[in-house]
C-alpha cells in the first residue's frame, strides 16, 4: 500500500512537469535517433539496470526455490515410499507365514489323529473333512479351497461357498504341480499368482506334505489361498495419485488395486522401467530402492519416482509409484510456482515504472547541468546548475526491505511447517502404541502409562528436555514388537508355558527390528530392546547386567512394572500404588536400578505421581 501511494505521487508530480514538455512521441523518435547515432539515453540504462536487479535475483531465487522444492518433495516422497513398501513386505511375509504355519499344523493333526496314511479311506472321510471344514471356517476370508489327498491323488476337499478348484484349469495345473514338488521335495510348495474365475480374484496355491512316523510321504495337505485382504490392504494404501501393487520376480503381476485392468499374472515388464530393475535383481537379494523414471500413461510421457522392497522367501516384490506431477500438486508446489510468476511480473511491472521515474529524475538535473556547463562555455559564469535528489531511490530501498520481511515471514512459515511435522510424527507415534495396546483389552493405554511414568522418573533423575523426549517416544514404542507375537500368546488369560514365554520375550528385539530401519528412531532402540534386561543378568534379551543396561531401558523396565502390577490383568489384579512400590523396592539391585527406584520413590512421595490422575496422552 505504501509502494502504490509513492508511485501514485510520482505519477502525479511527474505528470505535471511533462505537460509542459513536447508529446511523449517526440521523445521516443528522438531516443531512437540517438540509438541510431550510437548514443544511448539514460532512461534505457537505468531501465535495462532495474530489470536486471529487480527481475533477474527473483528469478534465480524462484527457480532455486523451486529446485529445492521439488528435491525436498522427492525426498518426502522417497522416505513415505520407503516406509509403506517396507511395512507392506512384513505384513506379506506375516500373512504368508501364518498361511503356512496353519497348513503344517493341520498336518501334525492329521498324524496326531493317524489320518495321514488313511485320507483316502471313505471310514476316516468324515474326520477328515471335518477338520478340513474348521479349518477353512476359521479363515473364511483367505482359505477358499482345501484338499487332502493320498498317494493315489484322491481325498477329500472343503471349500468356501460354491467354489470348485477342479472346475478352475489353472487351479487344477497348480494342485498337480504341488503334488509332484511335495512327493519329490517333501517341503513346502508355493505356486504362480493365479487369477479365479470368474471375477479374476488374485490368489496362490499352498501346500505341505503328509508324512508317516517314519518321515514318508503318504499325501499332501493343500490349500487356495486368497489374497483379498492383501488387496484391500493395496486399495487401503493406494491414494492421493500413489498406486502400491505386488509383482512377482518375472515381473507378474501379483495383486493390484485396479483389478479391472491388471489382472494376477499381466508382464508388467514392457512399460515399466521398475519392474525390469527388479526382474534384473537375484532373486535372494533383499533390497529396497527408490529410482526416478519415464511411464507412458495414457499415449504421454509421465516422469515418475517409485519405490521397490523385494520379499526373496516368496520371490515377491512391493512397490509403490507416483508421479511427480501429482505429487507437486499435493503438495502446493504447482500453486506456489503460479503465485511466484505472478509475484516476478508485478515486481517487473513496478521496476520498470520507478524506472523510468527515476531516470526522469536524474536526467532533469543532468540535463540542467549540460545547460549551465553551456552558459559557462560562453561566458555566462553566473550561471548555476540546481542538484536535486531523487525519491525513488529510497522507495526502492523501502520495497526491498518489503521484499526481505516477506521472505522473513516465509522462513517462519517453514519453521511453523517443521513443527507441524514433528507433531505429526509424534501423533503417529501415538497412534502406533495404541494400536499395539489395542491388541489385549488388558493392556489399553499400557505404552501412554508406561511414557508417563518414564517421563516422570527422568524428570526426577534430572534428565534435559531432548533426553525426556528421546525416553518418551522410545517408552511409548517399548511393546512394538508384541505386533509380531501371535495372538494366541498375547491374549492367553493364563500363564504362559516355557515354549510360549520365549515367544512372547521374542517381542523386544523385534520391536527393535521394526523401528531400526527409521533413521529418526535409532536413539531410541536400547529402550524398545532392553527394557526387559536385570541388573543381575537374569534378563533378556542379551542378559545385560548393571552398567551395560541403558540408564532409559532402566527407567522403562521399573516403569513398565508400575504399571504391569498397578492395572488389571489375566493372571493378578490390580494392586494400589504403595503395595505395587514395595514389591519393586524387594527387587532392587536384583532387577532394578536403585538410582530409577528411588526417583520413582521420589515421586510417588512427592504426589507427582497418582494412579487416579495419570494422564494416558503424553
Amino acid at each position: 500500500m505504501h509502494f502504490s501511494g509513492a508511485l501514485s505521487e510520482s505519477l502525479k508530480i511527474d505528470g505535471k512537469a511533462m505537460s509542459s514538455k513536447r508529446p511523449i512521441a517526440v521523445d521516443f523518435r528522438a531516443s531512437w535517433e540517438r540509438m541510431r547515432a550510437g548514443r544511448v539515453r539514460i532512461l534505457w540504462l537505468v531501465l535495462g539496470a532495474m530489470l536486471l536487479v529487480s527481475a533477474l535475483p527473483i528469478g534465480l531465487y524462484h527457480r532455486q526455490v523451486l529446485q529445492l522444492s521439488q528435491d525436498k518433495l522427492v525426498d518426502t516422497e522417497r522416505v513415505q515410499q520407503t516406509d509403506l513398501t517396507r511395512s507392506l513386505t512384513q505384513e506379506i511375509q506375516f500373512f504368508e507365514a501364518n498361511m503356512s504355519e496353519r497348513l503344517i499344523s493341520e498336518s501334525q493333526i492329521f498324524a496326531l489323529m493317524n489320518l495321514v496314511d488313511n485320507v483316502e479311506d471313505p471310514v476316516a472321510e468324515p474326520k477328515v473333512t471335518r477338520l478340513l471344514q474348521n479349518l477353512a471356517e476359521s479363515n473364511p476370508s483367505t482359505f477358499l479351497y482345501l484338499t487332502a489327498v493320498g498317494k493315489s491323488r484322491k481325498g477329500t476337499v472343503a471349500s468356501q461357498g460354491n467354489y470348485r478348484a477342479d472346475q478352475d484349469p489353472f487351479v487344477a495345473k497348480a494342485l498337480q504341480r504341488a503334488f509332484v514338488w511335495c512327493m519329490q521335495q517333501s517341503g513346502e510348495f508355493r505356486s504362480d499368482p493365479l487369477a479365479l474365475a470368474p471375477d479374476d480374484r488374485p490368489a496362490f496355491v499352498v501346500a505341505v506334505p503328509l508324512k508317516d512316523i517314519n518321515g514318508n510321504f503318504t499325501g499332501m495337505l493343500a490349500a487356495v489361498v486368497s489374497l483379498e485382504p492383501l488387496l484391500r490392504r493395496l486399495q487401503d494404501a493406494s491414494v492421493r495419485g500413489r498406486t502400491v501393487f505386488i509383482v512377482d520376480h518375472l515381473g507378474h503381476i501379483v495383486v493390484h488395486p485396479d483389478t479391472k485392468d491388471f489382472v494376477p499374472g499381466t508382464d508388467l515388464t514392457g512399460n515399466s522401467d521398475l519392474v525390469k530393475q527388479i526382474r534384473a535383481l537375484p532373486q535372494e537379494l533383499r533390497n529396497t530402492e527408490t529410482v526416478r523414471f519415464e511411464q507412458q500413461v495414457k499415449g504421454r510421457s509421465v516422469e515418475m519416482v517409485g519405490t521397490f522392497s523385494t520379499l526373496p522367501e516368496l520371490n515377491w516384490a512391493v512397490v509403490a509409484q507416483r508421479s511427480l506431477e501429482q505429487a507437486r500438486d499435493d503438495a502446493g508446489v504447482t500453486e506456489l510456482n503460479r503465485q511466484a510468476l505472478a509475484f516476478v511480473s508485478v515486481v517487473v511491472l513496478a521496476a520498470v515504472l520507478v524506472g523510468y521515474f527515476f531516470a526522469v529524475g536524474i536526467s532533469g538535473p543532468i540535463r540542467g547541468l549540460a545547460a549551465s556547463t553551456r552558459a559557462i562555455s560562453r561566458g555566462e559564469f553566473h550561471q548555476r546548475s540546481p542538484v536535486r535528489g531523487a525519491s525513488e531511490i529510497s522507495e526502492l530501498a523501502e520495497n526491498f526491505n518489503k521484499m526481505a520481511g516477506d521472505i522473513e515471514e516465509y522462513i517462519e512459515r517453514l519453521k511453523e511447517s517443521a513443527e507441524e511435522n514433528r507433531e505429526l510424527f509424534v501423533g503417529s507415534i501415538r497412534m502406533l502404541a495404541a494400536a499395539i495396546d489395542e491388541k489385549d483389552p488388558y493392556t489399553r493405554g499400557h505404552s501412554g502409562r508406561v511414557a508417563k511414568y518414564s517421563t516422570l522418573i527422568g524428570r526426577e533423575l534430572g534428565l534435559n528436555p531432548q533426553d525426556l523426549d528421546t525416553l518418551r517416544i522410545s517408552a511409548l514404542l517399548h511393546d512394538v514388537g508384541k505386533i509380531g507375537v501371535e495372538d494366541r500368546v498375547l491374549k492367553k488369560p493364563g500363564a504362559l508355558t516355557p515354549e510360549e514365554f520365549d515367544l512372547m520375550k521374542q517381542h523386544t528385539v523385534k520391536g527393535a527390528n521394526i523401528m531400526r530401519p527409521v533413521s529418526q528412531l535409532k536413539n531410541m532402540l536400547p529402550g524398545i530392546e532392553l527394557h526387559h534386561e536385570h541388573m543381575d543378568g537374569r534378563g533378556y534379551p542379551y542378559g545385560l547386567q548393571g552398567p551395560q543396561i541403558p540408564l532409559m531401558a532402566r527407567i522403562i523396565g521399573v516403569a513398565d512394572t508400575l504399571d504391569a502390577m498397578t492395572t488389571n490383568r489375566p493372571y493378578q489384579s490390580a494392586m494400589d500404588l504403595d503395595y505395587a512400590l514395595g514389591k519393586i523396592k524387594a527387587l532392587t539391585g536384583s532387577k532394578f536400578d536403585a538410582v530409577v527406584v528411588n526417583a520413582l520413590e521420589s515421586t510417588v512421595t512427592a504426589g507427582k505421581l497418582r494412579l487416579s490422575a495419570v494422564e494416558v496422552q503424553v
